[in-house]
């Protein structure tokens, strides 16, 4: 249980830490025109096109990203851990824990900002193949960097910023082109890919 409240107390910061600057631009820019939620795309999936070639496509898309990604971490294991990897072996009581990790911590914190804020805001202005470009290069950034430093190994580092980032290009494309704008679609994806890692790893 502490451990639950823990991890969702964490959760809840970062989501609100995530979205203070989408808040406060929204306010500044966007207020008088639409709510908040509908802004950044926290609304309801309208799919365009059919479902089976969107999973279908998402299906090739994460299980690529997976195998790439496992291939790289197991030939570079001294200087990276997977996500989630804080719950290694603690067992099925951290699942909840790791649900909250999954899909509020990293899934909503990060689709708030990078696609729900970056992506919309920067597509109005530039289009959206520059707009997805960007918020997938920076978001591919965020994760590689790190691993980059813990290893300082020059290809580990664009490696794992290019991955994270081809991932980000997609989670977008699925959100602006398939879904009508949501940013929900690509929150359940991210978060149940950190989700089911995080529990591989209990």
């Amino acid at each position: 249980m502490n451990l639950f409240i823990s991890e969702l107390s964490g959760a809840v910061f970062q989501v609100l830490f995530f979205a203070l600057i989408p808040f406060f631009w929204w306010l500044i820019s966007a207020k008088k025109k639409t709510n908040f939620f509908e802004w950044i795309g926290l609304k309801k999936i309208h799919h365009e096109g059919k479902w089976l070639h969107t999973i279908l496509i998402t299906v090739v898309v994460v299980a690529v990203y997976g195998i790439l990604t496992t291939l790289l971490i197991e030939m570079y294991s001294g200087g990276i851990t997977a996500a989630g990897s804080n719950f290694a072996g603690m067992g099925i009581t951290a699942i909840p824990a790791a649900m909250v990790y999954g899909y509020v911590r990293t899934g909503l914190s990060e689709e708030l900002f990078f696609r729900g804020f970056l992506l919309k805001r920067v597509s109005s202005k530039c289009g959206f193949v520059v707009g997805n470009t960007i918020q997938a290069l920076l978001f591919g950034a965020m994760h590689g960097i790190p691993f980059g430093i813990a290893t300082q190994n020059v290809f580990v580092t664009i490696c794992l910023t290019l991955l994270p980032g081809a991932l980000g290009w997609y989670q977008g494309w699925l959100n602006e082109k398939r879904c009508g704008g949501t940013i929900v679609s690509s929150w359940l994806l991210h978060g149940t890919i950190n989700a089911i890692v995080a529990c591989l790893s209990l």
